[in-house]
C-alpha cells in the first residue's frame, strides 16, 4: 500500500490510520494507494476527507474518529440519528454530525465528482473507522447492513485489513492507473501521484497515458517508463534482414551488460576476412570476364 500524506498534522485517529496503512507491505496485504487529509470542493461545499484509499477494485472514503468518552461499553450505530454508548449520547468527531453521516456526504460527493469525469461506473464506499480512546474497551452494535457504508471498530489494524480483503473479493477489477491519475489531478494531488510503475506494481492495470503525469514530480519517471516500453516493442520486432548462420554476429554474439574482448576480436577479424574474400572474389570474376569474354 502506497501512503501519501498531504497534511501530517492530523488527529490521533488519522495518525493511527497512517501507521496501520504503512504496515501493509507484505504480498498478502491490500494493495493500492491511500491519500491522507485531502479535500474536494464540490457544488459549493468543501469536503474534508480523513483518507481516500484507491485499490484496483474499489475506492473507499474513510472517516476516522475517536469517541469523546473515558468509559467503555457498547457503541450503538444507527443508520440515522445520534450515536450512544450504553444508551448515553456520545460525541464522535469534529462536529455534530455522526461519522456515518459525514462519510455518507463525502462518499456521495466524490461519487458525483467522479461521474462528471467519466468515472461514474466506479463504486465509492464509505467507512466510519472508530478508534477507542486509550485504556477503554469498546464494542460496536450495528443493526443494519448497507453495501456502500460500514462502521468498523479500529482497536487493531486487522479489522480494517479484513474489510479491504472482503471488498476486493466482491468487486470487479475497475480502477486503472490512468483512472487514479485523473482523480489525483482533479483533486489537486498531482504532487502526490505515484509513478506509473508504482501503480502497476500495486495491481492497477494499464495502459499508461504519460500526459497525465506531466507537470508533476514523477513526469520524468513516466517518460522513462514510456521509453522503456517503446524499446521493448522495438526489440520484439523481427529484423527486416535476417543474418545468415555464418554471420560474425551469429557465430560470436555479444552479451548484454558484458564486454568480451575475445568475442569482439573474433567478430572483427572474421568480418574483415569476409570483406577481403568478397573483394577478391569480385576481382576474380571481373578478371575472368575481361580476359575470356570481353576479348
Amino acid at each position: 500500500m502506497l501512503v501519501r500524506v498531504q497534511n501530517p498534522a492530523g488527529t490521533d485517529a488519522e495518525r493511527a490510520l497512517i501507521d496501520w496503512l504503512r504496515t501493509w507491505k507484505d504480498p498478502g496485504s491490500p494493495h493500492g494507494v491511500a491519500t491522507i487529509n485531502c479535500s474536494l470542493f464540490h457544488r459549493d461545499q468543501l469536503h474534508q476527507f480523513d483518507a481516500v484509499v484507491w485499490t484496483p477494485t474499489s475506492c473507499v472514503v474513510i472517516e476516522a474518529d475517536v469517541p469523546d468518552t473515558d468509559d467503555g461499553g457498547v457503541l450503538d450505530v444507527p443508520l440515522n440519528g445520534s450515536w450512544t454508548i450504553d444508551g448515553s449520547p456520545v460525541a464522535v468527531g469534529r462536529d455534530k454530525r455522526t461519522p456515518l453521516e459525514r462519510s455518507r456526504e463525502h462518499t456521495h460527493a466524490l461519487q458525483d465528482w467522479l461521474s462528471a469525469r467519466g468515472l461514474g461506473q466506479r463504486a465509492v464506499h464509505g467507512v466510519a473507522l472508530i478508534i477507542p480512546p486509550r485504556g477503554t474497551s469498546l464494542e460496536i452494535r450495528q443493526a443494519w447492513s448497507d453495501p456502500s457504508f460500514d462502521a468498523i471498530l479500529g482497536n487493531d489494524p486487522g479489522r480494517l485489513r479484513h474489510y479491504f480483503d472482503t471488498l476486493s473479493q466482491s468487486e470487479k477489477h475497475l480502477w486503472t492507473a490512468n483512472d487514479v491519475a485523473v482523480a489525483f489531478r482533479g483533486l489537486g494531488l498531482l504532487p502526490y501521484l505515484p509513478a506509473p510503475q508504482e501503480l502497476l506494481n500495486e495491481g492497477f492495470i494499464g495502459p499508461i497515458d504519460i500526459a497525465l503525469w506531466h507537470g508533476g514530480p514523477n513526469q520524468a519517471q513516466a517518460e522513462a517508463y514510456a521509453e522503456e516500453l517503446a524499446q521493448l516493442e522495438r526489440d520484439a520486432r523481427p529484423p527486416l534482414v535476417r543474418a545468415p548462420w555464418f554471420s560474425p554476429w551469429k557465430l560470436y554474439p555479444g552479451e548484454s551488460g558484458d564486454i568480451d574482448m575475445g568475442r569482439a576480436w573474433m567478430r572483427t577479424t572474421l568480418a574483415i576476412g569476409m570483406v577481403i574474400v568478397a573483394v577478391w572474389a569480385a576481382w576474380f570474376v571481373l578478371s575472368l570476364l575481361g580476359t575470356y569474354i570481353l576479348d
